[in-house]
């Protein structure tokens, strides 16, 4: 039996991480950039690596038809408490699939989608090849793919933030790192996933920032209310903004990048 490594991590992930401000911010704001790209409900989804669901039962309550694909029975396990507290409709276009996202197109039996999620993923893989190899296979033609993962170029930002200045030095020039939850990170960069893409008939359209300063203020030891829901909302405005624009989006620490499979792909 395959031992389940977010198994120790799910509570803090599903639970704690979601609940923060940083955590409404970034479903808020992948949410509405996924939402200028998407192809109209009830298209299909799948959202490997999809954990909770927080991103993509948003979308099921929207009129998607969701797949949500993840290796981790614990995670899965709280999906399920999850999708008993949305509507019934919803509910009814949701699937929990367990398997591991570099054999995504197996596990979904080769069924293509209008749109492949994978946030928060590739970071924890040593080589994101494979798995960008099965979100492209797994996207019907004209389908979105849909990545958001660490930003290499930004990466001495958190350990500057936090005041380890030899930590930040090194940073400038390394990829990986000791992330949020205690689980070793990786980074990538936006060109060189557009590549990777491109080398798969799926054809970069856009990329966006997911949090600049919320991830600012939690790293350098400010506190922000997610009970005091006027300033959440108006945090979260300003963050969309930022993703959209330059240089904020380049600083962000993680970003969000969208491509479209050529039509004529098989």
């Amino acid at each position: 039996m395959v031992e389940d490594t977010w198994a120790g991590l799910a509570d803090k992930f599903a639970d704690e991480a979601y609940a923060s401000v940083k955590g409404y911010v970034r479903t808020y704001v992948l949410h509405r950039q996924l939402l200028e790209q998407l192809p109209a409900p009830p298209a299909s989804v799948l959202d490997v690596g999809g954990g909770a669901g927080h991103q993509s039962f948003p979308l099921a309550q929207a009129g998607y038809d969701v797949t949500v694909l993840d290796p981790s029975p614990a995670m899965l396990d709280k999906a399920r408490q999850r999708l008993d507290r949305l509507p019934a409709d919803a509910r009814q276009r949701v699937t929990l699939v367990q398997g591991d996202g570099e054999d995504a197109a197996d596990a979904v039996d080769g069924r293509r989608f209008g749109a492949v999620l994978c946030h928060g993923v590739l970071g924890y893989l040593d080589d994101p090849e494979p798995l960008v190899d099965q979100l492209c296979r797994c996207a019907a033609p004209g389908g979105l793919v849909s990545i958001m993962t660490g930003n290499a170029h930004a990466a001495a930002v958190r350990p500057a933030m936090e005041r380890r200045w030899e930590d930040a030095l090194a940073s400038f020039d390394a990829r990986t790192e000791i992330g949020v939850l205690g689980v070793p990170g990786r980074a990538d960069t936006v060109e060189e996933l557009s590549e990777l893409l491109r080398s798969r008939d799926v054809e970069p359209l856009r990329w966006y920032g997911v949090w600049l300063f919320v991830d600012w203020l939690e790293f350098s030891g400010a506190e922000l209310d997610p009970a005091d829901t006027e300033q959440v909302a108006a945090t979260a405005a300003v963050e969309l903004e930022a993703s959209r624009r330059d240089p904020y989006r380049a600083l962000s620490r993680v970003f969000h990048l969208l491509g479209r499979r050529d039509t004529a792909a098989d």
